[in-house]
């Protein structure tokens, strides 16, 4: 039922604040999902806007206005302030009319509560229930059956011969292995986990969305309800999964989650599955798109490639985060100030939003040299993909590990590797990557 009175909190903005020229010209290309499948655009707008106007007030024709925050350290700067810059609010882009669609139906900004739409304590407090999961001891022991997994894969496109579409036949299914073996969630029931996480992160991509029309006629209402369906879908699912381990406790995260206590209470039914939700889209996209990402960049580049050849023990170590540096999975997290903070030589005023753009935070000259290279040895490399401070990514370990061992096992067996044809991009300004990397190869 509608509920007129719940509607997003306007920005009460300073009315002698403008935006800059970069400002002015960036907005509605940072909120665009098109644009993020437009690598080099992306970059020269992320650009332009660290050198012109690093914290950028912008005004989307579609949004509600926010704080576009471009650099490094002050991403940092904001992410270790849990309690003055929170998530609750609002967490991510979403066009106003959406906004108002959602908080009309729900009385609230959000369809699920998980990790990353939610502040400290509840925060904290569900993100404990599965931490140790994640943790690197827990994830080393894990380590042989990871490596396996990636073996399967480099068989099966050895098995393919001598080319396939690395993103759609590797690294989308690779991951999503591993997670699901994690999670206690049968190997036959892959496919349809991975349509549904395709569906939520891929819902602006007319190859991914689960209605297109609504894409075509822009439709927000239509969207809203697609991403219901598919959420709807989840719950069912995993409504079934924590019967069951209720009922017949595992040793994987699905009962850890089924099993959660809060407060001396079991873990709400909304709560819980929005945790199975987060654990399996973010477990898996993420990664895939890293994973894919780097292989792509190393094949347009044969120095580099000739390299990790050379020596794939080594260079499957330092490659990781420079993969997950040039792809930069997660495009943005939001903010919103509970305080009135200076930065920058700008005020923020409390309410406001910020937009955390960390594709710009890891091309930030004033942190990596040369950043519009890949390196696969690049050292140090101080990363944002994983985020700071409370929200500080919960698999980050795990995503190392994978991304580690595939490398290793493709890049020692494989003779040669290179494109067949032109890669291309999902269309997301939340998640997204590569949607395709033709190759061919040799073992």
């Amino acid at each position: 039922m509608t509920n007129p009175l719940a509607t997003p909190p306007e920005t009460k903005m300073d009315p002698s604040r403008q935006m800059s020229d970069a400002a002015r010209e960036a907005s509605n290309l940072i909120v665009n999902p098109a644009v993020y499948a437009n690598p080099p655009l992306l970059d020269a707008t992320f650009k332009r806007l660290r050198n012109e106007d690093p914290l950028a007030w912008c005004e989307p024709d579609l949004f509600r206005p926010f704080w576009a925050v471009t650099k490094h350290a002050d991403i940092f700067e904001i992410s270790k302030q849990n309690a003055t810059f929170t998530n609750g609010q609002r967490e991510m882009l979403s066009l106003r009319e959406t906004e108002t669609k959602v908080y009309g139906d729900f009385g609230g900004p959000h369809l699920l509560k998980t990790l990353v739409q939610l502040d400290d304590p509840l925060h904290y407090k569900l993100r404990h229930l599965t931490q140790d999961w994640f943790m690197p001891h827990k994830v080393k022991m894990r380590e042989d059956a990871i490596k396996d997994i990636a073996k399967q894969f480099v068989d099966r496109m050895e098995d393919m011969g001598t080319s396939c579409d690395f993103q759609q036949d590797i690294a989308l299914h690779y991951p999503l292995r591993v997670i699901m073996q994690i999670l206690g969630v049968p190997g036959a029931d892959e496919p349809m986990m991975l349509k549904l996480t395709q569906e939520i992160f891929g819902a602006a991509d007319e190859d991914l969305s689960r209605n297109k029309s609504v894409l075509e006629d822009g439709d927000v209402e239509g969207g809203v309800a697609s991403i219901q369906k598919t959420l709807a879908e989840f719950f069912m699912y995993f409504t079934a999964i924590t019967e069951d381990r209720r009922a017949s406790p595992k040793d994987d995260v699905s009962s850890v989650i089924a099993n959660g206590m809060v407060d001396g209470e079991p873990i709400g039914q909304l709560e819980a599955m929005s945790y199975y939700i987060i654990v399996a889209a973010a477990g898996h996209d993420t990664t895939s798109a890293s994973t894919g990402g780097g292989v792509l960049a190393m094949l347009e580049r044969p120095g580099e490639l000739k390299k990790m050849m050379a020596d794939p023990t080594a260079m499957s170590r330092t490659i990781v985060d420079e993969a997950i540096r040039w792809t930069t999975p997660v495009k943005h997290f939001m903010r919103t100030a509970q305080s009135d903070y200076d930065l920058r030589g700008r005020k923020i005023m409390k309410g406001e939003s910020l937009l955390l753009c960390y594709p710009s935070a890891n091309r930030d000259e004033d942190v990596f040299e040369d950043p519009d290279v890949f390196k696969i040895d690049r050292s140090p490399n101080k990363i944002a993909s994983f985020g700071h401070g409370g929200h500080m990514c919960l698999g980050m370990h795990l995503a190392r590990l994978e991304m580690q061992a595939i490398y290793e096992e493709l890049f020692s067996r494989v003779k040669s590797i290179e494109l067949a044809g032109d890669p291309t991009f999902i269309k997301a300004n939340f998640v997204g990557g590569p949607k395709s990397v033709p190759i061919h190869y040799r073992f």
